[in-house]
């Protein structure tokens, strides 16, 4: 099934300049780009965007890094995007991620882990439409 799913390169990930590397495994992995735009997101942004974390003890760490600097937000197209997306992104924890993944080749840290990808079909239609509207996705002719 053809799906789409948001894709966050965080703030560490582009001040180390390594967009083009990250944006090249998510193509190269079959996963068209739909949709791109860096972004800083303020606090009010970024709280809003990560409301189901509020209650965890890491959430004000998390407000305060996804902050610190711009982002790169994208739109993922293809084939059951969002799995094959997080089976990219591999584990949250960068040392227990699998090699070739894009968490153990540029993930700083648990919390600098370098990228951002939705879960679930549901998730996935809310976190797009956060930050694209209709007419910043195009549609893509395969």
């Amino acid at each position: 099934m053809i799906e789409r799913t948001l894709a966050i390169i965080k703030p560490r990930a582009v001040a180390r300049n390594i967009i083009g590397d990250i944006l090249k495994m998510m193509e190269e992995n079959n996963l068209k780009i739909v949709a791109l735009k860096m972004i800083h997101m303020d606090r009010k942004v970024a709280a809003g965007f990560y409301y189901v974390h509020k209650d965890k003890p890491f959430f004000t760490s998390l407000i305060k890094f996804m902050t610190s600097g711009a982002v790169i937000v994208a739109v993922l197209e293809g084939k059951d995007a969002i799995t094959r997306y997080r089976k990219l992104m591999g584990s949250t924890n960068p040392d227990k991620a699998d090699e070739g993944t894009i968490r153990k080749k540029y993930a700083e840290s648990l919390q600098a882990n370098a990228v951002h990808g939705s879960d679930s079909p549901e998730s996935a239609e809310y976190e797009i439409s956060y930050f694209f509207n209709a007419t910043e996705l195009r549609p893509y002719h395969y």
